[in-house]
């Protein structure tokens, strides 16, 4: 048995940034008032960790790659038959992985064009949009959340599973980017000039969510009293 490096520390921050975004996020949408400031930040900022990840996809390490863990159907057929090898995401885990993001990046986009619904509060891009756009923004914003959290939900019975069953401890190398194993190679590339990029990327992501760059709507007029 060897240690090498599996996970670089640009996915493992990135991990564990996203988990406690989504839950906060979570939380201040649940509780609403004055929290609402912050669900619109911590959006923003998920939005901004989603465009990381996908740069990072590309331009990370070898096993933070999507060429390296996105497989065809002959992978996962191979895996669910045993004859899977491999370090990082298995086949199943890449549809998963995929999955998550995907329902992330659209359940905060949504955001950008929901509508105020009795929240005080409305997404940044909600006046560029139809009254209709703006109100199936808000509905599918508030229904999304459901299906990733049961997407989630399974994401935790799958790692529970590897760690109390198969023995493969998933949470481990999450944290320390090292694991275990008889055979394979630690992980390369994915150097600073990448991760500067990636970084630019996740800024400028974040930057146009936030809607700084939109002329803001002007302010109805005061309504007049009647010269009774």
């Amino acid at each position: 048995m060897k240690k090498v490096l599996v996970w670089d520390l640009p996915t493992r921050i990135f991990h564990w940034l996203l988990v406690a975004a989504v839950a906060g996020a979570y939380f201040t949408g649940e509780n609403g008032g004055n929290w609402l400031v912050w669900h619109e930040r911590l959006g923003i900022l998920i939005i901004g960790l989603i465009a990381f990840r996908l740069t990072w996809g590309f331009a990370g390490s070898t096993y933070a790659r999507f060429t390296t863990f996105v497989r065809g159907p002959a992978a996962i057929k191979a895996y669910l038959t045993g004859q899977w090898r491999g370090l990082g995401h298995n086949p199943l885990g890449a549809l998963s992985v995929l999955g998550l993001l995907a329902l992330v990046a659209l359940q905060f986009s949504t955001g950008l064009f929901a509508q105020n619904d009795d929240t005080g509060i409305a997404g940044p891009f909600y006046a560029m949009v139809s009254e209709n756009l703006g109100s199936l923004a808000t509905r599918l914003h508030h229904k999304i959340f459901d299906v990733l959290a049961a997407l989630i939900g399974l994401h935790v019975v799958a790692i529970v599973y590897y760690t109390h069953v198969k023995k493969d401890n998933l949470i481990k190398p999450m944290l320390t980017g090292q694991k275990d194993v008889s055979e394979g190679e630690s992980a390369r590339g994915g150097g600073l000039i990448a991760l500067v990029f990636a970084l630019i990327i996740a800024f400028a992501a974040s930057y146009a969510a936030s809607g700084a760059w939109v002329e803001k709507p002007p302010a109805p007029p005061p309504a007049t009293t009647p010269a009774w």
